[in-house]
């Protein structure tokens, strides 16, 4: 017998069905709640509330637990191409050796960008933010790609437009970067692989050879993939809402840009970089700033440690610690800012007073380092993050439109004024 929750409503008692999961995650079917009952209910930020079902990504926060389509971030980290975990987030499989060339040659096909687009980048201000130029830039790639607003498109159509936004999504990022920095564009290059490419639009020139370093391009391999989806969480929700009106793919993702933009989801890396700099114009006393960090009656907060999903430790962070470590020894940065970084993570991994917290150094902790030694501007890391979560978002929204999901609409309680009458404005006190 499947079981079932009871609820007593007005002296009458109501079942509904509980779901399971496959990792026995259990819920409370609560989709004709309202329309048997008359009652909805109430749960501010959605902390208690599954918005859907799905197959893609498992995690468990009190174990520190990520997979993707049942395979490890660990594994998938170590061993995968960030071009495979993305086809494994979009199709459901590791792809193999021809499907994987495939889906190279096709996402190497598309990374050059309509020339017109230049000419957005120039109406934009010199100090432009970078996420709000990616945002309006993606969101435009709609006009350039009518067929892509067809709500009825083929499964041809919707396959080329996801190919499309993987290819040119760090094509637009990186002239977002040159546009603030006011250097030329550089055009995208179909001898490098995904990440070697977006180095060289990064960091190279017009008229000069880029050599890709094999560390670099191994770290920012590992960071894409470990910010590649995280669930139900705040862009990936926003991207899935806004496709269930049938908008477009382009629509949706730029929707995520905008919600990953905030300094509560995104920004936290930038938040990392920020405050130790504040601690270094502050003079550099750790000590001092780790005696914040512990007195509760002070607003101080210490940045890019724990984690409000992860309790105990962030899998991410303990894989990509070690890139980290590996960029700064390849560059052999000088950065006074990186010296407190790496003195503070070695407080906080041996402090008994973080350690019982759960307060350990997390992926933004460490990922703000590496762009940090990279030499990338603090505004762009969300830019970086963006790259990252794109195959999540296409996933989620993909997974949306094949389940058949209705438009998004939460309820609401409304606490406002009850029914009163228009008052002329000369009787209005």
């Amino acid at each position: 017998m499947s079981e079932t929750a009871r609820i007593i409503l007005e002296g009458k008692e109501y079942e509904f069905p509980v779901i399971v999961g496959t990792e026995n995650e259990k819920a409370i079917d609560i989709s004709k709640l309202r329309a048997s009952t008359g009652y909805i209910t109430l749960d501010f930020g959605y902390k208690n509330t599954g918005s859907t079902k799905s197959a893609i990504t498992y995690l468990d926060g009190e174990n520190g637990v990520l997979r993707h389509r049942g395979y490890s971030i660990e594994e998938l980290a170590d061993n995968a191409s960030f071009l495979e975990v993305a086809y494994l987030l979009i199709y459901g499989e590791l792809p193999n050796k021809e499907q994987l060339e495939y889906f190279e040659t096709s996402v190497c096909h598309h990374t050059l960008v309509h020339e017109n687009m230049k000419r957005f980048f120039q109406a934009f201000p010199p100090n432009a933010h970078p996420m709000g130029m990616l945002s309006s830039m993606i969101s435009s790639l709609s006009t350039f790609y009518p067929e892509s607003q067809n709500p009825n498109r083929s499964v041809v159509d919707i396959e080329r437009t996801i190919h499309r936004l993987i290819a040119k999504l760090p094509t637009l990022a990186a002239q977002a970067y040159k546009h603030n920095m006011g250097h030329p564009t550089v055009y995208p290059s179909n001898d490098l692989g995904y990440v070697g490419n977006f180095l060289k639009m990064m960091f190279g020139l017009p008229t000069a050879n880029y050599e890709v370093d094999p560390v670099i391009e191994s770290a920012l391999n590992k960071l894409l993939i470990l910010h590649a989806d995280h669930e139900q969480n705040c862009s990936a929700s926003t991207v899935r809402i806004v496709g269930s009106s049938q908008a477009n793919l382009y629509s949706s993702v730029s929707a995520g840009i905008a919600a990953l933009w905030g300094p509560l989801h995104g920004g936290a890396n930038q938040a990392v970089i920020e405050m130790l700099e504040s601690i270094k114009e502050d003079g550099g006393d750790m000590e001092k700033w780790i005696a914040k960090a512990k007195d509760k009656n002070d607003s101080f907060r210490l940045m890019g440690f724990g984690h409000r999903v992860y309790k105990n430790f962030d899998p991410r962070a303990r894989i990509i610690k070690k890139a980290a470590d590996e960029v700064l020894a390849k560059l052999g940065v000088n950065d006074p800012v990186l010296d407190l970084a790496k003195r503070l993570e070695e407080v906080a991994l041996k402090d008994e007073y973080f350690v019982q917290r759960g307060l350990y150094p997390n992926v933004d902790f460490y990922s703000g380092i590496i762009y940090r030694a990279l030499g990338i501007p603090t505004e762009m890391f969300t830019v970086m993050f963006a790259i990252g979560r794109l195959p999540g978002w296409i996933a989620q929204w993909k997974e949306m439109l094949e389940n058949g999901e209705p438009i998004g609409r939460p309820r609401q309680v409304y606490t406002g004024a009850t029914e009163r009458s228009f008052v002329n404005i000369n009787d209005r006190s």
